[in-house]
C-alpha cells in the first residue's frame, strides 16, 4: 500500500510540474504536501527522494525540496554527449545482438506504444528514454546503462515540460525503425537512424532561449 501511495504522490507532483502548476524553483513544503495528500511526512519524504533521483526536484540541506530548473545549455550538452555514446552503442549492439535481444527491444516498443496512446506523460517519457538504456543492458554493459540513465535524468524535466505528444509518437516510430535496422545488421542505416532520432528529439523540444549565450 505504501509503495502504491508513494507512486501516486510522485505521479501527482510530476503532473503538476508538467502542467506548470509547479514552476522551476518552486519550494515543496513537506507538511503542506502531507496535508494535501492526507499522508504522513515519511511518505512525502519517500516521494520527494524518488523525484530527486529522477532529477525533477533538488534537495537542499536545511532548506528543503525545490522543483529543478535545468538549463537549456545543459540539455543541449546532454544530447551532444548522447550522440557520441550511442553511436558506439549501435556498433556494439549490431556486433553482439542475437534474436532474443531483438525480441526484448520489440517488447519494449510495444510498451512504448501503449504509453504513447494511453499512458501518463511521465510514464511515456520514462519508457521512451528507457529504450536507450535497455540497449545498453542487453549488451551487458552496466556502466554504459548507468551513464545513459544519468544523462536521461539530467534532461528529464525539460523533456517532460517541452516534448509534445506528437514528438513522443514520432520517437516511438523512430525506435521501431531503428530496431528493424539493428535486426538486419545494417550498421550504416542504424547509425544514421540513431543520430537523426536524437536530433529530432532535441529539435522537438520547445526550448526557451538559452540565457547563457
Amino acid at each position: 500500500m505504501e509503495t502504491t501511495t508513494t507512486g501516486f504522490i510522485v505521479e501527482a507532483i510530476t503532473a503538476a510540474i508538467v502542467d506548470h502548476q509547479l514552476t522551476p524553483g518552486a519550494k515543496l513544503a513537506e507538511q503542506k504536501l502531507a496535508d494535501q495528500f492526507g499522508v504522513s511526512r515519511t511518505l512525502i519524504r519517500q516521494a520527494l527522494f524518488q523525484l530527486s533521483r529522477n532529477r525533477l526536484i533538488r534537495m537542499e540541506p536545511a532548506r528543503g525540496a525545490f522543483v529543478a530548473a535545468p538549463s537549456v545549455a545543459e540539455a543541449r550538452q546532454v544530447f551532444a554527449v548522447r550522440r557520441m555514446l550511442e553511436a558506439g552503442m549501435v556498433r556494439a549492439f549490431i556486433a553482439a545482438a542475437n534474436p532474443e535481444h531483438i525480441d526484448a527491444l520489440r517488447q519494449h516498443i510495444a510498451e512504448e506504444q501503449n504509453a504513447v496512446h494511453g499512458g501518463t506523460i511521465s510514464n511515456r517519457t520514462e519508457l521512451l528514454g528507457d529504450f536507450h538504456v535497455r540497449m545498453a543492458q542487453l549488451l551487458g554493459n552496466e556502466v554504459l546503462a548507468l551513464m545513459l540513465m544519468d544523462l536521461l535524468s539530467r534532461c528529464s524535466l525539460i523533456t517532460l515540460m517541452y516534448q509534445s505528444s506528437a514528438s513522443a509518437a514520432h520517437s516511438h516510430e523512430e525506435h521501431a525503425a531503428l530496431v528493424d535496422a539493428l535486426e538486419a545488421r545494417n550498421e550504416t542505416l542504424a547509425l544514421r537512424l540513431m543520430d537523426e532520432h536524437l536530433q529530432h528529439v532535441e529539435a522537438g523540444l520547445t526550448l526557451p532561449p538559452d540565457e547563457s549565450t
